[in-house]
């Protein structure tokens, strides 16, 4: 059965013109768009979002970071989505990451690296829910 996952084309590669070949990497490696919206989001936005991260040193620039420029917003589904996604993102810092993932391929720093993607099925829960309406994952 088909799992959903939730990724943000984060605003530095929106910016440096990435999106597409992001999005072409996805489809390639078997994805179904669900769900995808481009929108700039607020510093409060950011902050809900990142919830989780609130007591740690990076949140306040993570936050800003988030809300600094137009995002994509997607919902994917694939067997095995979550595990498959983290996969061809490749290590959060991008010196680390394998050749061929999207950030070893579009990533600049630990913190603009490209891409995010749910780490597991309770977050892309949270995930999915805070940026879609349920009627928009039909």
């Amino acid at each position: 059965m088909p799992q959903r996952t939730f990724s943000i084309v984060k605003p530095d590669a929106v910016r440096k013109g990435y999106t597409g070949a992001i999005l072409a990497e996805i489809d390639k490696a078997g994805f179904r768009i669900v769900a995808v919206r481009k929108q700039s989001i607020s510093k409060p936005q950011a902050e809900g979002f990142y919830y989780v991260h609130k007591e740690r040193p990076f949140f306040n620039d993570l936050c800003t970071f988030m809300s600094s420029g137009p995002l994509v917003l997607l919902v994917l589904e694939k067997d095995n989505a979550i595990a498959d996604l983290r996969g061809l993102m490749g290590a959060t810092n991008p010196a680390n990451a394998e050749e061929g993932t999207i950030r070893k391929k579009f990533a600049g720093s630990i913190q603009e690296n490209a891409i995010h993607g749910s780490d597991g099925e309770d977050t892309a829960a949270f995930e999915i829910g805070y940026w879609f309406a349920g009627y928009e994952l039909l």
